[in-house]
């Protein structure tokens, strides 16, 4: 794994630190020495060892008494990132995501993540959402939000896909989220916004795909039912996992009784990966995630 460059703002007081490379003895005393000689007092520190070859680890740290200037703080990161062959990734604590929300016509996730969002609970900034068709509107006005409606196929000023992504750079969003958005990206889309596009699945994957998981479940008599949150990549609902969650069902669960439990977990689960995204606790790794504890 090659080094990237730690994103140190100008005016960074508090940050976290995200590490990912191979495993040696010392790691932790190295990186945690660096950032004592900085200056900077450790407010929180995880790690994961996997298959005692990979090391993971996410650091919230404060910079308290500085001794070197910023730029000279990213220099001897960069260099220890190459010394330990590793991947640092440093996030400005006080910078705050800013999140755009594709829509359809369903309302509990949206309604979730504005709620939480509100409620100083999802530490991100809302600055879009967008609808394939008009049904939300109010819900997003209702919270202050701006929304725009792009329909299906030709759009005035090119394709669906194009007016999206003039949108999405307008608002300069930081993170797309697919709040039970029922239309499929494009590779190429996709590729604008590499692992920044978090979708929500109405199953627990990889069973059940396509628009009537529910009555397929159903269908099929199923013992539990699910929902999944991921990484949206150009396979279709074959992104890197972010949360997951079951809940138990019976014989005595109609189809409708089954798409309300879902609903719930679909907008409990989607909130939580966005969240875990916001607040820089994923590491990816291939298909893989490691998803640190809140």
């Amino acid at each position: 794994m090659g080094g990237r460059p730690p994103m140190v703002q100008g005016n960074m007081r508090s940050f976290i630190l995200l590490v990912s490379c191979p495993d040696r003895p010392g790691i932790v005393a190295r990186i945690t020495g660096l950032l004592l000689e900085a200056g900077c007092n450790i407010l929180a520190l995880e790690q994961h060892v996997e298959d005692g070859e990979l090391f993971f680890m996410r650091i919230e740290a404060e910079i308290v008494t500085p001794r070197w200037p910023l730029g000279e703080l990213r220099r001897r990161l960069d260099g220890l990132a190459a010394t330990l062959q590793a991947e640092f990734t440093l996030n400005d604590r006080e910078v705050r995501p800013r999140l755009a929300i594709l829509v359809s016509q369903q309302a509990a996730c949206l309604y979730e993540l504005l709620t939480k969002q509100r409620a100083g609970e999802l530490a991100a900034d809302v600055c879009q959402v967008i609808g394939n068709h008009d049904t939300l509107r109010p819900v997003a006005e209702s919270f202050g939000v701006p929304f725009e409606h792009v329909p299906a196929g030709p759009a005035p000023g090119g394709s669906h896909e194009t007016v999206l992504l003039d949108l999405l750079a307008k608002a300069e969003a930081d993170l797309v989220v697919l709040a039970r958005y029922m239309r499929i990206l494009s590779a190429d889309f996709v590729a604008a916004y590499p692992d920044r596009i978090i979708n929500i699945h109405h199953g627990f994957l990889p069973a059940f795909k396509g628009a009537r998981a529910y009555q397929q479940a159903w269908e099929r008599g199923v013992k539990v039912i699910g929902a999944t949150a991921h990484f949206v990549t150009a396979d279709l609902d074959e992104g890197p996992i972010i949360a997951q969650a079951v809940t138990p069902v019976t014989h005595q669960h109609s189809v409708a009784a089954m798409t309300v439990a879902g609903r719930d977990l679909e907008k409990h689960v989607l909130t939580e990966a966005v969240k875990a995204a916001v607040e820089s606790r994923i590491i990816l790794h291939g298909r893989r995630t490691v998803v640190f504890h809140p």
